[in-house]
């Protein structure tokens, strides 16, 4: 019995192309991936929003924001910790911009998707902690998906390994991006070995902080960001002893690679801020003609106007979002009254807002005028027109949600 034959048989392929033309236009597997993630996490996102009161679409608003935004920051962060092979000797500063030849850090992306992420939630009046939150099982959901990518490229693999999942790397063309080497007699070469496949790791483990994310935050209902906290936290565990596996060339600072120290601070920043904030999670409730055409879950079918399905058109964007509590997006839902303003919008309660003005239900703030007469008539007092139409202003809500996570 030799050495040879205690090696297993078994092993994990990898494709010999990651390129494919389409006439002139080259079709690359990788961004197809990145593509794809990017799809399922708007698809994600948009439930997760849809279920806190966000109007349909807003996701669409978002992401055209965050995912230009996060691609120019994994591209900066990708040239900032390797800025020897485009500023170095021997270094082309114009293939920075070459981002179709690889080269994308997912910290800068996560980064640069959140600045963008939060100018969209400013410009929708949606608190950026309710859309942190909604994306957090998304994210890692995307991530695994595009680290099929990596597999297509023959990249980010591990060390020699003998084990049965061992993969099977191809010597690429550096002439001919995303194509084998071949022999003389056209088969692809194959690097000598097994490798540890740290792409399908990483792929595996964030499936695994999706499922973590979903199962923590349907329990604990977490809010104020908090979800999105964990998706960090999570991700950056895994990330540490993955990254400490790989053997690709890669900057390091006192002999570990780069990564493990962005993974381990990144963590603790994390850490820091779930376990500092808390608060109960919110939702919003649109306010102004999406609010009023809103048809409540439970209400009689013979009461919904069937001439607005044979002609249906798109519903107005809201003017802004109540944030509330999740009793009374319950209650909205069920009766499409929006709630009164409570004590977080620094103003008295509005009677208009519950559908009932009598003078029992007023806050205890307002100082109806006469109050001797009204007491005697049992009558409402005249309300000043002025001051009515003010409150009204008040009710419709056209501003945007106060409070940002």
């Amino acid at each position: 019995m030799t050495l040879a034959s205690l090696s297993p048989q078994a092993a994990l392929p990898s494709p010999s192309t990651a390129v494919w033309q389409l006439g002139p236009v080259p079709i690359r597997a990788y961004a197809l991936c990145i593509i794809a993630g990017i799809v399922l996490a708007c698809w994600v996102t948009e439930r997760r929003l849809r279920q806190r009161g966000v109007a349909p679409g807003a996701t669409l608003d978002i992401a055209v924001w965050a995912v230009p935004a996060g691609i120019i920051g994994a591209r900066i962060y990708h040239v900032v910790t390797s800025p020897e092979k485009y500023f170095g000797a021997g270094g082309d500063p114009i293939k920075a911009f070459a981002i179709w030849e690889g080269g994308l850090g997912i910290w800068g992306a996560v980064a640069g998707g959140a600045i963008g992420a939060w100018i969209a939630a400013r410009q929708l009046g949606i608190p950026f902690g309710v859309v942190a939150d909604a994306l957090a099982p998304g994210l890692p959901l995307a991530q695994a998906v595009g680290r099929i990518g990596n597999w297509f490229n023959n990249e980010l693999f591990g060390g020699r390994t003998t084990l049965p999942w061992g993969l099977q790397i191809h010597r690429m063309d550096p002439d001919n991006p995303g194509h084998a080497l071949r022999d003389d007699a056209g088969q692809p070469i194959l690097e000598p070995g097994l490798y540890q496949p740290t792409f399908l790791y990483e792929a595996l483990w964030n499936l695994g902080v999706v499922a973590l994310v979903l199962v923590l935050d349907r329990r604990l209902k977490l809010g104020r960001g908090r979800a999105f906290a964990l998706y960090v936290m999570g991700y950056t565990v895994g990330r540490f002893w993955i990254e400490l596996m790989r053997t690709d060339e890669a900057n390091q600072i006192l002999g570990v690679r780069l990564n493990v120290w962005t993974a381990a601070l990144v963590f603790l920043g994390a850490l820091i801020y779930f376990v500092r904030v808390r608060g109960p999670r919110d939702y919003l409730i649109p306010l102004g003609p999406t609010a009023t055409t809103t048809t409540p879950p439970t209400s009689d079918l013979s009461q919904v106007d069937l001439s607005e399905r044979e002609t249906p058109t798109r519903a107005a964007a809201p003017e802004g979002y109540r944030v509330v509590s999740e009793e009374q997006y319950a209650a909205w839902q069920d009766t499409g009254v929006v709630p009164p303003a409570t004590d977080d919008d620094s103003r008295p309660d509005d009677g208009e807002l519950s559908g009932d003005t009598s003078a029992g239900d007023l806050p205890e703030t307002a100082e109806p005028a006469e109050t001797g007469d009204l007491a005697a008539s049992g009558d409402e007092p005249a309300d000043d027109p002025s001051a009515a139409r003010t409150d009204r202003a008040d009710a419709t809500g056209a501003r945007p949600a106060d409070r940002d996570s």
